[in-house]
């Protein structure tokens, strides 16, 4: 890839994914296998950004699927989810630390948690402070923290899967109005989606640093 081209045009933004040696090198990757007889009925590698993109689009289900079916307390809900929000953040940090930190990335980190802090706190706050402007626009308000993670980590990584999931997410904030009384479904939809492909397809990104030294 030329120095002079932000985005690596050699690749296609998402494809299937290659084993390759610097895939390889990512710290804590898992091969998983299912086999069917002598043939492997599945077989997928993810790296600690795809399990971390797996590990909160099951978290998000839960969230989102509670918020739209169920008649559960919005107070308990609030204490449930940013209870289980916080350990989603902790395991993210966890998984992610030590790879960002040889790419120079940790303020990627750092802002997907500030991201996440600060909708935790203003959801809160909404809900047990009856702020309803904001309980009103709760979806939009997860959709833009998504779309504004998605962005800064897509120009960090060179990423142009990343910034067409940031404007996904935008866009779906347009589209809310139009669900009707399916606003948190949608929404959760929009995140999951976007974290399973993500985590099951190879994304383009600028070649890591530690095969430049």
């Amino acid at each position: 890839m030329s120095d002079m081209t932000f985005f690596n045009y050699s690749v296609p933004p998402l494809r299937r994914k290659q084993l390759k040696i610097e895939v390889q090198e990512l710290e804590g990757l898992w091969q998983v296998q299912f086999p069917l007889g002598k043939d492997r009925f599945y077989s997928q590698f993810y790296t600690c950004l795809d399990r971390t993109c797996l590990l909160w689009s099951l978290l998000l289900i839960p969230i989102f699927g509670t918020a739209q079916f169920f008649s559960v307390s919005w107070m308990l809900q609030a204490g449930l989810w940013s209870a289980l929000s916080l350990v989603g953040t902790a395991a993210m940090v966890s998984m992610t630390y030590s790879w960002l930190k040889i790419e120079r990335l940790i303020w990627v980190l750092y802002g997907w948690v500030l991201l996440m802090l600060l909708g935790l706190l203003l959801t809160d706050l909404a809900i047990f402070l009856s702020w309803g402007k904001v309980l009103a626009n709760l979806c939009p308000l997860w959709l833009g923290m998504s779309g504004i993670g998605y962005l800064g980590t897509g120009f960090a990584v060179r990423s142009r899967a990343l910034l067409a999931a940031s404007l996904f997410h935008l866009l779906g904030i347009l589209i809310l109005p139009y669900t009707g009384g399916w606003s948190f479904l949608f929404t959760g939809g929009v995140m999951v989606f976007s974290l399973l492909v993500l985590a099951e397809l190879q994304w383009d990104m600028r070649q890591p640093l530690n095969r430049l030294h």
